[in-house]
Formats: structure tokens, sequence, C-alpha cells
């Protein structure tokens, strides 16, 4: 769904905290595929994930407005019309609301998402339950500089300065940002290392039209993957990704015969279940961004960030070490 997300104001008071959020209005400037249209057909044609009878209860409360008036449900669109829900307070789902500080100069900042926040909003249900609403309450107006996905955990850089994002995304075009990754998998790789490059596109979904998966129309990826441990029935790697395709780990192990242990939605081939409605933020599986590097964006000099894996992602020498006590020389 399309639409832009404009936060609600509190009506120049002090929101006071509850577990209510503070609702949106969802915009969208409406294009040539509008034009002679009823209100209604459009709606339910282009934002199939509600019904038509949710819509019309809608606009009879006056909750979607074209050009700032009520919508009619017979009312004809044009191209150019800004057509608005107001989506009254909601109770978001419940996430993990700490994250750690891993990194913090003027220009940028480096933090640990855990697994089960969601970056940015999105999904219908997370607007202030986020990773980018939690940090802006100590850093306002930061700018997250990439996203990891809901159900992975790992470093996170924003940027302070509008000048430092220019200079980290460009870097980012031209593959000079280290990305290191850990995840586990069912099977075990025939090679210690190998890599993957399959094309991620879009292909159809019931519940969201289309997602991204193994597609030879898609976009090229790239990824390096290296065997850290081979467990009973399971494999621990390490991922580097050269390009940062959507839910591209995810899509490359799959496609590559070893899909992410507990994944619900990618298969085998790097395609969804078949007959699964299971969504990409969907929890059940682990992945972890464990190292970021990148040149810092006021002087060049190469940052190297690292965030311990959680115990799952750990070899058994790493946690031994950890359970070991200190020795005494």
């Amino acid at each position: 769904m399309d639409w832009c997300f404009i936060e609600m104001p509190c009506g120049g008071k002090r929101c006071r905290m509850s577990a209510l959020n503070r609702g949106f209005r969802y915009q969208k400037c409406l294009g040539s595929d509008a034009a002679g249209l009823q209100a209604i057909e459009y709606l339910t044609r282009h934002f199939p994930a509600f019904t038509e009878e949710e819509w019309l209860a809608r606009i009879g409360s006056g909750r979607v407005l074209l050009d700032g008036i009520p919508l009619l449900e017979q009312q004809i669109l044009r191209p150019g019309q800004l057509l608005c829900w107001i989506r009254p307070p909601w109770e978001e789902p419940d996430v993990p609301r700490s994250f750690a500080i891993l990194y913090q100069d003027d220009h940028v900042v480096a933090v640990a998402k855990p697994c089960g926040l969601p970056t940015l909003p999105g999904g219908g249900c997370f607007m202030e339950n986020t990773l980018l609403s939690l940090v802006r309450r100590r850093f306002p107006g930061a700018n997250p500089l990439h996203r990891l996905g809901r159900g992975t955990s790992g470093i996170v850089l924003f940027a302070i300065k509008q000048e430092a994002a220019g200079k980290i995304l460009q870097a980012w075009r031209h593959s000079k940002i280290l990305k290191i990754y850990r995840t586990l998998v069912d099977g075990f790789p025939a090679a210690d290392e190998f890599s993957v490059d399959v094309s991620i596109g879009p292909v159809p979904h019931p519940l969201l039209k289309t997602i991204h998966a193994a597609s030879s129309a898609g976009k090229s990826a790239h990824s390096d993957i290296r065997v850290l441990e081979r467990r009973n029935s399971e494999s621990l790697l390490e991922i580097r990704i050269a390009t940062g395709r959507p839910h591209q780990i995810r899509i490359h192990l799959a496609a590559a015969g070893y899909p992410l242990t507990g994944d619900p939605l990618y298969a085998a081939g790097g395609i969804p279940h078949a007959n699964s409605s299971a969504l990409p933020s969907d929890l059940g599986y682990h992945l972890h961004n464990s190292v970021l590097g990148f040149p810092h964006p006021a002087d060049g000099r190469w940052i190297e960030i690292t965030c311990a894996a959680p115990p799952p992602l750990r070899s058994r020498h790493e946690m031994k070490n950890a359970t070991e006590p200190p020795s005494n020389i």
C-alpha cells in the first residue's frame, strides 16, 4: 500500500503516555489510474487489504477526505487530487523497546536493534513502536541509513547530520560499506565457502499482492557465505552482502537449498512456501547484523562497529570462552 504516513499532531498539548498511539493520516496523490473511477471502486481496487464494507464505514464516518473535504462513495476521481484516510489512534503490538548505543559522535550514531522491533513504521500495525521512534527520543532528527527486518537483530546506523547521510549513502551506492551477518540454516552446505548470485524481485502474494523473492526478472544480488559451524541438523553461517536487496540473506540461502531455520516465509528455492500466508515481518528465524564498517563522513577514516551475536548464533568456541572463569594469569 503506497500511502504516505503523516503523524497526527497533538493539538499543541503534550501527549500523555498511553497504550494507544496518536493516529495517522495516510495520504496519496492520485495518478492517472484514478481518472474517471468512483471513489469506492478505486479504494477497493487499489487497496484490497480492506473490504468494501470497511471502506464504506470509513467514508460514512467522514474519515476519508478528498482535497480536504469528506469523500462521497460515488464521487468521481481525477488525477492530482489528494486522497487522505484519517486513521484514529490504535493499540500497537507490544515490542522489545531496549536498544544499546554501539558508537556515537557528532555525525552518526549506531545502535543495536533487538529482534522483534521494527526499524521503521509500516505493516499497518507499527507507527510508534519502532526503533526510529525510540532513537529519535534521544537523538531528534536522526535518520536511519539502512533498515533491518523486524526479525533481524544487530547494528543499525543513523545519521545525525544531513551531510553525513549523503556521504554514507554515496559510499553505500559504491559498495564501500562492510556488512557481515550471522544466521542459522537447515542442512549442511557441502563447501565451507560459497557465493550466491540470484536475482531478487517481486512475486505474487495472497495478502500483500507482491513480496520480494528469487526472480529471474528481478535485480541482481550477491552474497558471500562462510560456514562457521555444523551442528546436529543445522549450520551456523557468516554472510557478507555486497548488495542490499529486501530480505536478501533469507532469499539467497533458501535459494541455495539452506533456508533459515524457523523462517515461516521462504522455502528452498528462495520462494514463499506453497499455500502460505506468512508475511515478511513474521518471526521465527535467527539473523543478526554483527559487523558494519564504513568510511567516516567527516574525514574518511574507517569505522568498524561490532555487535555480539545472541546465544543461538554463537559458536561452541565462543560460548565456551564466554562461560569460562577468568584466568589467574
